[in-house]
């Protein structure tokens, strides 16, 4: 552990954030995981992959 965490940890146990806060967290950590869950069983839509398509009768080197 690093000395900024435990300091940081010591902070916040002295004063604690907000329950507003507290719920701002919970609420973009649960979109963040709804998103994943998402990509995860239905995919990636090929329209947002970077990758370029092959061509299929190139050769490549």
């Amino acid at each position: 552990m690093n000395w900024q965490h435990l300091l940081r940890m010591a902070r916040w146990a002295r004063n604690p954030p907000s329950p507003a806060r507290v719920k701002l967290v919970c609420a973009v950590i649960a979109v963040c995981l709804v998103l994943f869950a998402i990509e995860t069983w239905v995919g990636w839509p090929d329209w947002m992959s970077l990758e370029a398509e092959r061509v299929p009768n190139r050769v490549l080197r």
